[in-house]
């Protein structure tokens, strides 16, 4: 009895001692196999889909193959549904996740994060000859295109808007430009998205909030324990954008470089 319980003894301080080692590999064990596996969905314009040609792109995936670029090995994508995505790192699909997935603290609690490589921003957007509306207090009494359970239809209710119900960005952008609202407030990377896309649309971004609560940072989501690999994706990250690749695969989906 007294061996089988030395023995218990023995493995359980060998898992507790090699758990965090092996963790702590993560980025030599990428280096090894000379592949960095990338978990995204391929149905998110413009960070991650299908061209017409059916390769995928997007904003995040250059961001994704660049990083892996600096790191030394290829990337691999692994293309899964959202509601799934980040559970695939626990069962080791991939070492990554890279899908504009936000800093929440939840998800901090149970994962690590790299750097923010993007920021999106709540932006009021009205039509372009508009010159009344310049503030989001100047929403007061004007309506608000909007999904009824967005933060950016409680922003737009905040400030005294009447907010008329639609399905998404698109909807909100139409009812806008046909004068049956007077503003929406949305994503300012869906904005720029758009603008890209239509340049001769008649609208324009009046204001933007850029306080903590208004504004959703995202960042490369890995395991925790994985200090190396952490480092390593945020000096990738880091020379990205010193050298001039962020700027440029910026200008390329949205027109503009988002670094701030």
């Amino acid at each position: 009895m007294k061996s089988i319980r030395s023995i218990l003894l023995i493995a359980l301080l060998q898992a507790v001692t090699l758990s965090p080692a092996f963790a702590a590999d993560e980025l030599a064990q990428i280096k090894s196999a000379g592949v960095f596996k990338i978990g995204t969905e391929g149905t998110y314009a413009p960070f991650t889909f299908h061209d017409e040609s059916g390769k995928l792109t997007g904003f995040d995936v250059e961001i994704g193959t660049e990083i892996a670029k600096r790191l030394g090995v290829k990337p691999q994508f692994v293309e899964g549904k959202w509601d799934g995505l980040i559970a695939g790192l626990d069962v080791n699909r991939y070492d990554a996740v890279i899908n504009e997935v936000a800093v929440t603290d939840a998800r901090k609690a149970k994962y690590e994060f790299s750097d923010p490589y993007i920021t999106s921003h709540a932006a009021l957007i009205v039509r372009s000859d508009n010159t009344t509306i310049k503030t989001f207090d100047d929403l007061k009494g004007k309506k608000s295109a909007n999904t009824l359970t967005s933060n950016f239809g409680k922003i737009a209710a905040a400030h005294g808007a009447e907010v008329i119900p639609v399905q998404g960005f698109n909807e909100s952008v139409d009812l806008l430009t046909s004068g049956r609202v007077d503003a929406t407030v949305n994503d300012s990377l869906s904005f720029l998205d758009f603008k890209k896309h239509k340049p001769d649309a008649k609208v324009k971004i009046a204001a933007l909030d850029t306080s903590a609560d208004s504004s959703d940072k995202s960042a490369v989501l890995i395991r925790k324990g994985s200090p190396e690999l952490q480092a390593a994706i945020n000096k990738a990250l880091a020379d990205i954008k010193k050298d001039g690749t962020y700027a440029k695969i910026s200008q390329k989906y949205f027109g503009k470089d988002v670094s701030q």
